[in-house]
């Protein structure tokens, strides 16, 4: 946090989220579609806006902060989260806080959990009371109204940002400010990470040139800044909330930067919670977050679910999403580990999966992410993560006079006109043999073979592993520079944290190609010179 924002007392007089100061019911809320009426919206602004003033927020009223941190004593005096946790109900625990230097020397220390004993697999490493976890329903007050915001446009990041955003405002009167510095201080990454690539210059993203995580980072952000001007919905339906606050409307009060920069701070660290029974799956594509798992249970970690547990009961909308302090990103993440976060009674524990001595940094799982996202939503990515992967989107030419016929073909077969394959490192000449059926239904003109040639692999058409050779030679000459270079520039030692870690994404992108590429070559290879190709259709599939 900047210095305009430091504190001067240690007493913390709000309760943990303080209730509206009128209920909240479905006959005081505003529907949805009468918001989208722009002559209601600004009547409606000018009623909220009476009696309050307008204060245009610096970036220190953000949750990433802006250039150089400077603290002050008294904001150090204020003890560190677990402390302020403690005095708050966080029972005994066997983790403390560590640090280590910020990649930036002009940021703090990144604090960290680490074990300050010796644990072993199944240890209950803590546990987070409820009072001090935050979700959307108990931001808001009422389910109904929050369910009603996240399926508007807004996801449940965009309305917890808001709300640390004014919280944060209120300074030492924030029951949540020492979770909100700590958010300040990391900076919206882990100890593993720099700063998402959501918040980096144009300058920096051409580090990921050739890359397809470039488009996906652009298109996260214009995600971002549709939530950003969908702010004011959320002020004008909770108005009961935000009364408390006596600030401008969101868009108003703090500018899309500021939002954008608090958005990836808790993208961070938000935890998806799911009940305990449920498959593990990743947050959905909208809300930036795919981050880690809770398993809600009415049980202990260790004991058996109850007979009567229904499996497929889901969280609530308004509760899937929550904020947990001591965990992300204060936890380092692994591809490879187990433990995750689980909610269990009136809190959440985190059971570690592997023994730690004493001083240890604590890992949980990440969930099955590519290093694409774990590069966009924490600012890092791991070199043996086994879900790392690369998108092949291969789609039936709309211009063949037979497209219809391949289209129903593909899809009794399980496959779509647009079909995407992934293929995972070390996996990729199973990833080839999965595309080379759908490819060649795109090539066929025979009616009658159509089933035959997608539902099996038949005869190997040089045509299409010439196609697939071109298309990954094309894919790899779209990087600026080569395998081997980027070899060479991660040995300096000295090279930036943000080039750094896009280059580990683009070399470990460039391996897969180029194992693709090398068994397309190879079967090349083993065709015999007589092979008559079977697919001289003009109207070839499209790769993309």
């Amino acid at each position: 946090m900047e210095a305009s924002c430091s504190l001067r007392s240690s007493k913390f007089i709000s309760p943990p989220i303080r209730p509206p100061h009128h209920p909240l019911s479905i006959a005081s809320t505003i529907s949805i579609s009468v918001i989208r009426d722009p002559n209601f919206g600004s009547s409606l602004r000018l009623v909220r806006r009476k009696n309050r003033f307008s204060i245009r927020v610096s970036s220190s009223d953000t949750l990433v902060a802006g250039s150089r941190e400077v603290v002050s004593k008294k904001e150090e005096d204020l003890g560190d989260l677990k402390s302020w946790m403690h005095k708050n109900g966080l029972p005994p625990c066997k983790v403390i806080l560590k640090e280590k230097p910020s990649h930036n020397e002009k940021h703090r220390p990144i604090h960290y959990v680490a074990a300050s004993e010796d644990l072993q697999a199944g240890d209950v490493a803590f546990s987070v009371p409820n009072s001090l976890v935050v979700t959307l329903e108990r931001v808001l007050g009422n389910e109904t109204i929050a369910e009603l915001l996240t399926t508007n446009k807004l996801s449940e990041l965009a309305c917890l940002a808001l709300y640390l955003m004014y919280e944060k405002k209120q300074g030492k009167k924030s029951f949540w400010l020492p979770y909100i510095r700590e958010l300040d201080r990391q900076r919206g990454r882990g100890q593993l990470a720099v700063e998402s690539p959501l918040l980096w210059s144009e300058t920096e993203l051409a580090y990921l040139t050739g890359s397809p995580t470039k488009a996906e980072i652009l298109e996260r952000a214009e995600g971002i800044k549709r939530e950003y001007n969908e702010l004011d919905t959320v002020w004008f339906m909770a108005g009961s909330l935000f009364q408390q606050y006596p600030y401008d409307i969101p868009t108003e009060a703090f500018t899309f930067e500021i939002f954008k920069q608090a958005f990836v701070a808790v993208q961070s660290c938000v935890v998806h919670l799911q009940r305990c029974g449920c498959t593990p799956q990743m947050g959905t594509e909208s809300f930036a977050s795919h981050l880690v798992h809770l398993q809600t249970s009415c049980t202990t970690t260790r004991t058996p679910l109850s007979p009567t547990h229904n499996p497929k009961e889901k969280v609530s909308l308004a509760r899937r999403f929550a904020l947990v302090p001591l965990g992300p990103p204060l936890l380092a993440y692994s591809s490879k580990c187990k433990a995750m976060l689980a909610a269990v009674d009136d809190a959440v524990q985190l059971v570690v999966d592997r023994p730690y001595k004493a001083g240890e940094s604590i890992v949980v799982w990440c969930g099955p992410q590519p290093n694409s996202k774990l590069l966009i939503n924490y600012g890092f990515v791991d070199e043996d993560n086994p879900y790392d992967r690369l998108v092949v989107e291969a789609a039936l030419n709309t211009e063949d006079p037979q497209y219809q016929d391949k289209r129903m073909v593909a899809q009794r077969n399980g496959k779509l006109s647009v079909q995407v394959f992934h293929v995972h490192a070390g996996r990729e000449k199973e990833a080839i043999s999965d595309m080379l059926p759908y490819l060649r239904l795109g090539y066929v003109s025979d009616t009658s073979e159509m089933q035959s040639v997608i539902s099996s692999l038949g005869p190997i058409c040089p045509v299409i592993l010439d196609q697939l050779a071109d298309y990954f030679k094309a894919r790899l000459a779209g990087y600026p520079a080569t395998l081997s270079e980027d070899e060479a520039m991660l040995t300096d030692y000295n090279l930036h944290p943000k080039k750094r870690v896009a280059t580990q994404l683009v070399r470990m992108e460039k391996k897969m190609l180029n194992a693709c590429l090398q068994v397309t070559a190879d079967m090349i290879m083993l065709l015999p010179d007589v092979t008559v190709s079977p697919c001289p259709a003009p109207y070839a599939p499209l790769l993309n």
